[in-house]
């Protein structure tokens, strides 16, 4: 399909280790849902995670601030360069399209292999969340990058060079089907930043409604949790910025200290979760709730700026920046085992999640559940004008507390977006799903 520009958009499918694939066809122009298909078809059949890239036009108008800038001398940056680089070589078409130097990349990691970067990333996500609270200005009016643009599959020989660490180029291999470029580095890089940008977009929401909560509330016990979660953010960037430029982590950036700040939070955030589930197990089923007694098992529930959305927030925001720890530890270990760093990381990644992921998930559950419940009243006097609009009023908020939960989600394939400038540098948008 073509759109009056009649943009044409490369496409290639990167491997992050050797595999076989049936012969596909190349050259030939496809649509974004023959292209969905694609993927699909590659991840069924192939042994190693198989992506996708592609190169579409830079829109006119960016908010890089969402995202995480990588200069020119950054490995990523690098390996994306160098890509480009070989690519245009052999693709008069990627030649073209790449000759300003300005470019949205976007790599897509089919849902079979992205379901081993954690369920955070993974959820379907509300179509104003997707486009207010992560794409911004880069989608159009339709909701998408380049709409009606003509995918075109470009030959995997587009590169060569040695696949391996963190360090290596991209390189191409044929082994008995399609010719696959075998670009690990590139796309554990891209995965990394990508889920790192989430993470901190995630850690800025959750901060933004702590400290508007927090002023209300006056609370010093809520107030020292979110300083101490917060004083986190400094040697989690910095041990960030070092990893991205391949460095080593060391004691002397303060990650060891900013961990055991997060795992007591994440121990607190468990421990409010299991009051919250035992609350509602003690509810009596099918019957209308009083007010008085959800408020006492959650106080503050019937207020915007109440105890419970704070506590709510301040898990929000330990799950957040521990994504982002997770992330670290992923990269780090995958550098150390240059064997195929994308296994690896994936392997670590999953491993440090999994109680994050079920802490999130759990939260989500209570929220579904209190949105569920009926509010009633246990006395039988007439009800005043002030406590019918209370009533109301928490009735409605309790409704609203199930948007946007999603304890059980499908999984779905995860775009990491990448918009390259004429120097070489980088900005990494937060990962969304695709």
């Amino acid at each position: 399909m073509t759109d009056d520009r009649r943009t044409t958009v490369p496409v290639w499918t990167l491997a992050t280790g050797d595999t076989r694939v049936p012969a596909l066809t190349e050259g030939e122009s496809m649509t974004a849902e023959r292209l969905a298909e694609l993927r699909s078809v590659l991840a069924a059949l192939a042994d190693e995670p198989i992506v996708t890239l592609e190169v579409h036009p830079l829109p006119g108008r960016i908010d890089r601030s969402r995202g995480i800038r990588l200069d020119a001398v950054s490995p990523l940056a690098q390996h994306l360069s160098d890509f480009v680089t070989r690519a245009s070589r052999s693709s008069l078409t990627t030649a073209k399209v790449t000759a300003s130097g300005e470019n949205l990349y976007r790599i897509v990691v089919p849902a079979k292999h992205a379901a081993q970067l954690g369920q955070g990333l993974l959820r379907s996500m509300p179509s104003n969340a997707v486009a207010g609270g992560i794409r911004g200005p880069i989608v159009d009016t339709a909701g998408k990058i380049v709409g009606g643009a003509t995918f075109v599959p470009v030959g995997g020989a587009a590169a060569a060079g040695t696949a391996g660490g963190a360090g290596a180029t991209a390189g191409a291999v044929a082994a008995g089907g399609t010719a696959l470029t075998v670009a690990a580095p590139l796309v554990l890089m891209a995965v990394a930043v990508g889920v790192s940008a989430h993470a901190d977009h995630k850690r800025q929401q959750a901060i933004e409604h702590i400290t508007e909560m927090l002023e209300q509330l006056q609370q010093d016990r809520l107030d020292d949790e979110h300083s101490a979660l917060n004083g986190c953010r400094a040697a989690i960037d910095k041990a960030t910025a070092v990893l991205l430029d391949q460095g080593k982590l060391g004691l002397s950036l303060g990650l060891d200290s900013a961990v055991h700040t997060l795992d007591t939070a994440l121990s607190k955030a468990e421990d409010r979760l299991a009051r919250w589930q035992g609350a509602l197990d003690a509810l009596p089923e099918g019957a209308p709730v009083d007010l008085g007694t959800l408020t006492k098992a959650f106080p503050g529930i019937d207020d915007d700026a109440g105890t419970f959305r704070a506590h709510l927030e301040l898990a929000s925001l330990a799950i957040a920046l521990k994504r982002r720890v997770a992330v670290l530890q992923a990269v780090e270990h995958a550098d150390a085992e240059p064997g195929n760093p994308f296994r690896n990381f994936t392997r670590v990644l999953r491993r440090e999640q999994r109680s994050v992921d079920a802490l999130e998930s759990g939260i989500a559950q209570v929220l579904v559940r209190l949105s569920a419940l009926e509010l009633g009243r246990s006395s039988r006097r007439p009800l005043l004008a002030p406590e019918a609009d209370r009533l109301l009023r928490a009735a409605h908020r309790l409704r609203r507390l199930g948007d946007g939960a999603v304890p059980d989600a499908r999984a779905t394939d995860v775009a990491i977006e990448m918009a390259r400038d004429k120097d070489g540098s980088v900005v990494v948008f937060p990962a969304l799903a695709a």
